[in-house]
C-alpha cells in the first residue's frame, strides 16, 4: 500500500513537474526532434509505381538518420549495446550476399558462406569457457533470444518431461520461451542483488521432484546485474536429490559470458567443467556488433543425439539450428572484433567499463540518490527518475521503481558527469514543483536494492 501511495505522488509529481517546468530539452533538441518527425513522414513513405527515387534524395534521408543518430547517442546510457566500434574494413563485404544455413561444422551446398569465420568464433568461444574442440557445438544466432530458445531447446530434447526452473529477474526470453515450448515454468524468486535464491530453488525442485530439471541460470541479470552461483545451484540440485543425469543448466550469459573472463579480480564462473549444457551470449553487446547476434555453445554429445537425421539435401548440410538462413556477415564482424582487439584489448575494455560504473555509482551515492552496484557489474541501479521525459531523454532502461545505467565503452566520464548534473537539477524542480501538494516522501526503493542503497528519508537516518 506504501509504495502505491508513493508511485501515485510520484506520477503526480511527474505531471505536475511537465506543467510547471519546460522539459530538460533545449529548443535546439526540440526542434531536432520535429525535424526527425518530418523526415519520417516526408521522406520515408514508399508510394506505389513509383519510379525510383534520385540517389542524391536517398543519400539526404540516410545522412539526416545518422545526424539524428548521432544526436541520440550522445546520451544513450540504459541499454547494454556497445557503441564504440569501427567495421570500415569490412566495406567490401557488403557487395556479397552471403549465408550460413545449415550446421556450421559440415557446412552447406551454397557457397557464398562464412561458416570458416564462424567456426573461428565458435572456437574461440570454447576455448573461453573451458570446453574441448571436440566436445561442444555451437553456432551464431540472430541474438540472446534465439540463443537461449536453442539452448533451452536442447534440454527439452534431454527431458521431455522436464520442468524449467528460472528466476523472477530473468530476461524475458526464458519465458516466452517456456510458452512457446509448451514447458511447464516454475519462476523462482530472487535475492535483493537479483540473484536467484537457492533456498526458494530448493523448495520448488522438492515440490517436483518427480520430473527432472532445466535451469536457467543468468550470468548477469537484466535489470541488476545479478549473477547466479552456479556451483551453489548445482549442490542444491544434488540435495534435492536430482543426479546429474536428471538435471540440464543453461546459462544465459548475455552480457557478462565475454566480460567476466577477462576481468583480473572475478573468479573463473562460467565453465564446461562444471555441470552445464549450454551458455549464450550476445554478440552486439559488449564486443559492439552493428547487428543483432548471439553465440550459443552446448555439448556435442547433446546435438549428436537429437539432429543426427536431419540432413536436408537442398542445402547440403545438417538442419541443427533454429533458423535457415542466417546470417553470414553477423560471424565475420565477431571474429574482426575479437582478432582486432586481443586479449589484452578486451580485458582493458572490460576494467574500464566496471572502472566507470564505480564512479557513476559513488557520484549518485555523493548526490544522495539511492544506488546499487553488483560486484563485478558494470549495471549501476538507481531510483527511477521521476520525470518520464527524462527518462526518455537519456535513454534509460525502467522497471517499477528502479531504472539503471549499462556502462559500455563508448560512455565516457563526461556523459556520466552531465547525466548526474542534470539529474539532480530534475530532482530539485521535482521538489520545488511538489510543495503545493503537501509533504513530499522520497521514493523507497529498499525492497529493489536493499535498505542501505536506499536513500529515502527513513533509510537515509538509518544509515
Amino acid at each position: 500500500m506504501q509504495n502505491q501511495v508513493i508511485r501515485g505522488k510520484k506520477v503526480a509529481m511527474a505531471l505536475t513537474t511537465s506543467a510547471c517546468h519546460a522539459t530538460t530539452e533545449t529548443q535546439e533538441e526540440q526542434q531536432q526532434n520535429n525535424n526527425n518527425n518530418a523526415c519520417h513522414m516526408m521522406n520515408l513513405a514508399i508510394f506505389p509505381y513509383c519510379a525510383g527515387e534520385p540517389q542524391p534524395n536517398l543519400n539526404a534521408v540516410i545522412n539526416h538518420y545518422v545526424h539524428t543518430l548521432n544526436h541520440f547517442n550522445s546520451r544513450n546510457l540504459g541499454y547494454p549495446t556497445n557503441q564504440n566500434f569501427n567495421y570500415d574494413g569490412l566495406a567490401p563485404l557488403l557487395q556479397f550476399h552471403l549465408n550460413n544455413a545449415g550446421d556450421p561444422f559440415l557446412g552447406c551446398s551454397f557457397s557464398l558462406n562464412s561458416t570458416s569465420f564462424e567456426v573461428s568464433v565458435l572456437d574461440w568461444f570454447a576455448n573461453l569457457w573451458d570446453i574441448q574442440k571436440n566436445k561442444y557445438w555451437g553456432y551464431v544466432t540472430t541474438g540472446g533470444t534465439e540463443a537461449n530458445l536453442h539452448a533451452i531447446l536442447v534440454g527439452r530434447e534431454q527431458f521431455p518431461d522436464g520442468i524449467l526452473y528460472t528466476s523472477e529477474d530473468s530476461h524475458y526470453s526464458i519465458f516466452k520461451i517456456a510458452r512457446i515450448n509448451r514447458m511447464q515454468c516454475v519462476k523462482v524468486a530472487t535475492l535483493v542483488n537479483g540473484e536467484i535464491d537457492c533456498a526458494h530453488l530448493k523448495h520448488s525442485l522438492l515440490a517436483h521432484n518427480d520430473k527432472p530439471a532445466i535451469i536457467n541460470l543468468n550470468i548477469g541479470t537484466t535489470m541488476k546485474g545479478g549473477i547466479d552461483d552456479i556451483d551453489v545451484v548445482i549442490k542444491t540440485l544434488e540435495e534435492s536429490g536430482f543426479s546429474r543425469d536428471r538435471f540440464y543448466i543453461h546459462c544465459d550469459a548475455a552480457l557478462f559470458g565475454i566480460m567476466l573472463p577477462f576481468l583480473k579480480a572475478a573468479p573463473k564462473i562460467i565453465s564446461f567443467k562444471k555441470s552445464i549444457g549450454s551458455v549464450s551470449v550476445s554478440g552486439h553487446k559488449f564486443l559492439g556488433c552493428p547487428i543483432p547476434c548471439g553465440v550459443v555453445i552446448t555439448r556435442l554429445e547433446y546435438m549428436n543425439a537429437s539432429s543426427r537425421n536431419n540432413v536436408v539435401e537442398i542445402i547440403g548440410s545438417r538442419d541443427a539450428t533454429i533458423t535457415g538462413s542466417r546470417s553470414g556477415h553477423a560471424p565475420i564482424f565477431l571474429w574482426y572484433a575479437i582478432k582486432k582487439k586481443g586479449s589484452i584489448g578486451l580485458q582493458n575494455e572490460v576494467e574500464n567499463c566496471i572502472m566507470n560504473a564505480r564512479y557513476l555509482h559513488n557520484r549518485l551515492c555523493d548526490a544522495g540518490f539511492g544506488a546499487m552496484l553488483n560486484e563485478y557489474s558494470n549495471i549501476v541501479v538507481f531510483e527511477r527518475p521521476l520525470d518520464d521525459e527524462f527518462s526518455r531523454r537519456w535513454n534509460l532502461a525502467c522497471q517499477g521503481n528502479i531504472a539503471h545505467v549499462v556502462v559500455m565503452q563508448h560512455v565516457t566520464i563526461h556523459m556520466l558527469d552531465s547525466f548526474v548534473a542534470e539529474f539532480m537539477m530534475m530532482k530539485k524542480r521535482s521538489f520545488s514543483c511538489f510543495k503545493d501538494y503537501g509533504t513530499f516522501k522520497p521514493l523507497c526503493i529498499a525492497d529493489e536494492v536493499g535498505a542501505p542503497n536506499c536513500s529515502c528519508s527513513m533509510h537515509n537516518l538509518l544509515s
